[in-house]
C-alpha cells in the first residue's frame, strides 16, 4: 500500500539557526512557501514586527491551511494578526520552524493546499 503521493512539487530539505533549505537551496530570510512550488520573500526579520498585514496575503491564495513557523522556539500568533485567515475560514497551526517545516513536507506530499509562513530571525 502506498502512502505518499509521487506529484510532489517542493519539500524543504534542510533547517538549522537562522535557515532553512528549499530543493536543497538555502535561504536565510523568513519566507512564504506553497505547496504548488511557488515561494516568496516574507518581509518580516523578527516575531515582534508581525502584524495583520503579514496574514492577509496569504488569505488571498485560499489554502487549506496555513502553518506559521515562528522561529527556534513556539510563539503563538496573536488573534489580531490571524483575522484575515479565520474571515477566510482557513486552518491555522503555529509551530516552531523546524516542526512547521516538517508539517509542511508531510501535506504538501499528501496533495493539500499548504502554506508555510516561516520566520527566519536572524542570529544574534
Amino acid at each position: 500500500m502506498k502512502f505518499q503521493s509521487d506529484r510532489f512539487e517542493v519539500a524543504v530539505t534542510g533547517h538549522g539557526p537562522g535557515w532553512v533549505a528549499v530543493a536543497g537551496e538555502r535561504i536565510a530570510h523568513s519566507l512564504v512557501l506553497h505547496s504548488d512550488g511557488t515561494r516568496a520573500a516574507w518581509p518580516c526579520e523578527r516575531f515582534e514586527m508581525l502584524t495583520a498585514a503579514h496574514f492577509e496575503p496569504l488569505a488571498q491564495t485560499r489554502p487549506e491551511v496555513v502553518l506559521f513557523g515562528s522561529g527556534a522556539r513556539l510563539r503563538f500568533a496573536k488573534p489580531t494578526w490571524l483575522r484575515p485567515l479565520i474571515d477566510a475560514n482557513i486552518g491555522v497551526e503555529c509551530m516552531d520552524t523546524a516542526a512547521a517545516c516538517r508539517t509542511f513536507n508531510i501535506l504538501a506530499s499528501e496533495g493539500r493546499r499548504v502554506v508555510a509562513a516561516v520566520l527566519i530571525e536572524p542570529l544574534a
